[in-house]
């Protein structure tokens, strides 16, 4: 092959925000903001590429030899692909690559899953691979946390990939395997209004990746393999905060199974409200991911009559999901932004989305 063009979604968690990295349950949907990579054979020993993100740089690195640390900002997301196949023994030559998105970033909302999920897409035509979405997903997730280094789950390379409009993908953290159950807001009258803060929060990165710590130091000490195997009586004498983020993990991964199991019945989506609102309230107790804006946003969706409502992606910053009547939400991001303003917080970004297809080629 040629030439082509892939795209990736950006991902929401619906619920089960930090369950992942504990081998626990996940309910996403893919959002309908997308990465675009138009991807042509190079004949020299570099992949050069242009974006968006940098309308005015072209990243350029060696493809046979690139490592970690040759290639910094978002052209070492890209950079980590090539790397991780040629790691997992897959023999990829050069490309020019152009890519483009509407995904935003640094708002927990998979913008660079998108992104590496797209190139993977590319990679694996462009070059005959063969292999499957899951496994695709599973070498983008190597790319971030060994060439990037950012230490992330594995909800937003598999949603990414395998979600389909008008579904929920459950996702098993131990196994690997997703289902899809039907989730048609639009015949009910629904949607998902997707708040961005704007917020950002020094040292996320490590605050997240102490939460991951502390969520294995808690499975050790309770004597599981990992947090999903744990029960809330088990919890008894564990110290703090520790004890905390075990109560999390252990009570989003019973939220999701029940969500699950509401959908599969075929309820009305607004009674799912409820238990995303639920999940908030431990994110910010127990896990102490929210932060002021992220707060007010959530109690501006609820008071504006969303059925539940809560933070989505790692925390500390980044977006919050309510879901609202259709009808409803002009009114309902209205009154997030007079709450913004009220408070004194810059005014928000927000989106009104729908769960949209993965991954695909275009051309």
């Amino acid at each position: 092959m040629s030439t082509g063009t892939w795209v990736a979604p950006g991902r929401l968690n619906l619920i089960g925000e930090h369950a992942d990295h504990s081998e626990g349950f996940v309910l996403s949907v893919a959002l309908p903001q997308q990465t675009s990579v138009t991807a042509v054979n190079s004949p020299g020993r570099s992949t050069i590429v242009q974006s968006t993100y940098d309308p005015n740089g072209t990243v350029t690195y060696r493809t046979a030899d690139v490592e970690p640390g040759d290639v910094a900002g978002w052209g070492a997301y890209v950079a980590s692909v090539t790397w991780a196949f040629r790691g997992a023994g897959y023999d990829v030559g050069s490309l020019g690559l152009v890519i483009d998105s509407t995904v935003p970033t640094d708002a927990g909302l998979a913008s660079s899953a998108a992104l590496q999920c797209a190139v993977a897409m590319a990679y694996n035509d462009m070059f005959g691979l063969g292999l499957d979405r899951t496994d695709l997903a599973r070498i983008v997730q190597r790319a971030e946390a060994d060439f990037v280094g950012v230490s992330t789950g594995f909800t937003g390379q598999l949603a990414s990939m395998h979600a389909q409009a008008g579904h929920a993908l459950f996702l098993d953290g131990r196994t690997f395997e997703a289902e899809q159950l039907p989730l048609d807001l639009a015949r009910h009258g629904l949607a998902l209004i997707v708040v961005d803060t704007g917020a950002a929060v020094e040292h996320a990165h490590s605050a997240y990746a102490e939460r991951r710590r502390e969520c294995d130091e808690a499975a050790k000490a309770l004597g599981v393999t990992a947090l999903r195997d744990a029960t809330l009586d088990m919890l008894d004498g564990l110290s703090e905060p520790i004890a905390r983020r075990a109560r999390h993990v252990i009570t989003e991964n019973a939220r999701v199974l029940e969500v699950v199991e509401m959908l599969r019945s075929g309820a009305d989506p607004r009674e799912i409200g409820p238990l995303l609102t639920e999940a908030h309230v431990s994110l910010r107790d127990d896990f102490e991911v929210s932060v002021p804006e992220t707060d007010i946003a959530i109690h501006a969706l609820l008071g504006a009559g969303a059925y539940g409502a809560r933070i989505t992606g790692g925390g500390f910053s980044g977006s919050v999901v309510g879901l609202v009547e259709t009808r409803n939400a002009g009114m309902t991001l209205g009154a997030v932004k007079h709450a913004f303003d009220r408070c004194g917080f810059d005014e928000p970004t927000a989106f009104v989305a729908g769960p949209s297809n993965g991954a695909a080629r275009l051309a």
